[in-house]
Formats: structure tokens, C-alpha cells, sequence
């Protein structure tokens, strides 16, 4: 489900491994909130989140989460936005490694990486949600207009539209294209070169300028678990979801 691949210089690379698709689910994201956690007690100096070649992670596990009752779902928000405030706080680097598709679940985790090498060629990213009746939650909202500004944030999430890598490139949603064989080994590069620096300096002044970041998870508002498990729960979003997983299994 989640591989840990300790690299040199004391780099860290958690590969999720849960086929075929990478889905999120609670055990999936429990795992990721807990190797990020533990990471810098292990004497880590950099982290990497990958997938495999061709495929970073498709996003929610929806087929499961739908068989959630409401405290099974809340709970699940408060582990994902668990793992999303880790990512944001981590006191060591971190970065995304898109490997190949990263839809939905699989960008938002990169929201919050320092860096975000993606796979070159005819793979896309972006927030969704929109189109299978969700609602970006603030916290997600937040930190995708601090990526990319507050229009191109605005116009993404309210079409809800796949973004190609070119373009993702572009906007600014991602850092790099690599071939898909290469990004993470450009993603240890990166951690390499920042690792370089002299550490003091270089810890102290990313840590001013994420600051931002971290301050999304101070305001509970923008992680209301209960509202979110309402729109979960509406009849015009179950209706949504459950028609999409039926397109997904005739596929």
C-alpha cells in the first residue's frame, strides 16, 4: 500500500503502491499522515511522494468512502485534512513526484509539497470536484490560490476541468516536466541541491515562507468536517457519485 524507499543523503521516498489505480482510502491516507509525521524523528532530511510510472494516484477511493456511514466519513475528512496539515507543517522538504495522472486527491497532496516534478506527455492533474458533486473544502481552495493566484484558481475549480501537464506547467500548478522514468530522480536532485545549502539558512527562510501555508490549519472553519459530510450525504451528490463509480465499472 505505501512503500518507504531511504534513498542517500538521508532521503526518503514514500511510493504509494495500491493497485491499479493508487486510490486514497482511510488505510492508504493513515499511512502517508504517519510516515510524514515520523520522518524527521527518523533522522530524514527530505521526503518524496511518488507513485509508478505512467500513474500517481486517481484520486479518492469513491467506491469505498460511498459504503462510509456519516461518522465513517468524518472521520476519514479529519485523517485526510490530518495528512494535508503534516505535509504543510513538515519541518524537512517535501516533494511531489508525479508520476503520470494525478487527479483530484492526487493534486491536492502536491498543494502542499515544496516542489512538484510532473511526468511529461499526455498525463493530467486538477481539481475535479465540481464535476462528481463535491465542494472544494477552504483549505483546499486556499492553498490552490496561493499556487497559482485567485482567478486562475477560481475559473479552475468552478469548471472543474483535467488540466494537461504543458499547461500545468504554464499556470504554475507544477514546477517541472520530466519523462515519466525521470521524475523522481529529478525530485531527488532537487532535495539534493537544497540540501546542499547551508541548513540553518535554508530551513529558517522556507519555513517564512511557508508560513502561509501552515496558517490554512489554524482556522477550524476551513476544515468543518460536518459540512462537508452534509454535502457528502445530499441526495444530488450520492446520485452523482454513484452514477460515476457505475460509468467506472462498465469501462
Amino acid at each position: 500500500m505505501l512503500e518507504l524507499v531511504d534513498h542517500e543523503d538521508r532521503i526518503r521516498e514514500l511510493k504509494l503502491a495500491r493497485p491499479p489505480v493508487n486510490a486514497l482510502n482511510p488505510p492508504l491516507i493513515d499511512a502517508l499522515a504517519k510516515a510524514v509525521a515520523a520522518a524527521p524523528g527518523d533522522g530524514i532530511r527530505a521526503l518524496i511522494l511518488s507513485g509508478r510510472p505512467g500513474l500517481f494516484s486517481a484520486g479518492l477511493d469513491v467506491p469505498e468512502l460511498l459504503m462510509l456511514d456519516r461518522a465513517g466519513m468524518i472521520r476519514f475528512w479529519q485523517s485526510l485534512f490530518g495528512l494535508l496539515e503534516h505535509l504543510a507543517r513538515s519541518p524537512i522538504p517535501v516533494v511531489a513526484a508525479f508520476t503520470g495522472h494525478s487527479p483530484a486527491g492526487g493534486t491536492v497532496l502536491g498543494l502542499y509539497c515544496d516542489y512538484r516534478v510532473m511526468a511529461e506527455g499526455d498525463f493530467q492533474l486538477g481539481l475535479n470536484e465540481v464535476q462528481v458533486g463535491l465542494v472544494v473544502p477552504p483549505v483546499i481552495h486556499r492553498a490552490l490560490a496561493r499556487l497559482i493566484g485567485i482567478y486562475p484558481a477560481e475559473r479552475h475549480l468552478v469548471a472543474g476541468l483535467m488540466i494537461p501537464a504543458a499547461k500545468a506547467l504554464k499556470i504554475g500548478l507544477v514546477d517541472e516536466l520530466r519523462a515519466p522514468e525521470d521524475v523522481v530522480a529529478r525530485a531527488l536532485g532537487w532535495c539534493r541541491d537544497h540540501l546542499s545549502m547551508p541548513q540553518h539558512a535554508m530551513l529558517a527562510t522556507r519555513a517564512l515562507c511557508r508560513a502561509d501555508l501552515e496558517a490554512l490549519f489554524d482556522d477550524p472553519d476551513a476544515m468543518n468536517t460536518e459540512a462537508f459530510a452534509e454535502v457528502w450525504f445530499s441526495d444530488a451528490t450520492q446520485a452523482t457519485l454513484k452514477a460515476m463509480v457505475a460509468r467506472i465499472r462498465k469501462k
